[in-house]
């Protein structure tokens, strides 16, 4: 996308509206109700979207890893309005902020305006899913789902399965309890090793019957 701006356009604006940073795990990039301090660039690592509850839970929304965009940022530019979401490092992460003048300055050429509406309209998809998930499917199929696609080791606490989840700690426990009862999982301190896959995906799926 940058490469189809015009000649030395990426490298001015990247020069002069452009801050490149490193965040360790945990760092808090934005908050909530705070100005948009610019137009985050993710160059490694991953950087966790989430939106908080006054009771202190948060759900997460999406993750934004190399060559994805955050929309909650780039909705908050457009519109010239406070964040909507927070964002934490979900690992050690580098990435690049364009402030907004440089955001604004490449939202005049075609390649960019294209490529950001473009993660707009696959977020749209991710976020109608999530809000159908969230509606409809049973916690514990949501769960099963959040421990697939990440390796049989999965290096996550108890906490972080329950904010990715919007609910609360004691709840996910219960749950991989019932998942390691079953022979599905075994629990470690801060690691989850997958025994039975299809089990899981079965029940993400809604295929399974319920663990007992």
């Amino acid at each position: 996308m940058l490469a189809a701006l015009p000649a030395g356009e990426a490298q001015a604006v990247l020069a002069r509206d452009a801050m490149h940073l490193t965040a360790p795990a945990g760092m808090l990039l934005f908050d909530e109700g705070a100005p948009c301090g610019g137009f985050p660039m993710v160059l490694g690592g991953a950087v966790r979207v989430a939106r908080g509850s006054p009771g202190g839970r948060s759900l997460e929304l999406y993750r934004v890893t190399p060559g994805e965009l955050c929309v909650v940022s780039a909705s908050c530019l457009f519109g010239h309005a406070a964040m909507s979401a927070h964002g934490i490092a979900a690992e050690d992460t580098e990435l690049v902020l364009l402030n907004p003048a440089g955001f604004e300055r490449w939202c005049t050429h075609a390649p960019f305006r294209q490529y950001v509406f473009g993660i707009f309209a696959d977020r749209l998809a991710d976020l109608m899913a999530l809000a159908e998930a969230v509606a409809f499917q049973r916690l514990d199929q949501r769960l099963a789902a959040a421990l697939l696609g990440r390796g049989t080791v999965l290096r996550a606490t108890h906490q972080s399965l329950a904010d990715e989840l919007g609910t609360v700690r004691e709840i996910v426990s219960r749950l991989l309890k019932r998942f390691e009862r079953q022979g599905w999982i075994a629990v470690g301190r801060e690691r989850i090793d997958l025994l039975d896959s299809a089990a899981l995906r079965a029940l993400a799926a809604g295929e399974a019957p319920r663990p007992v």
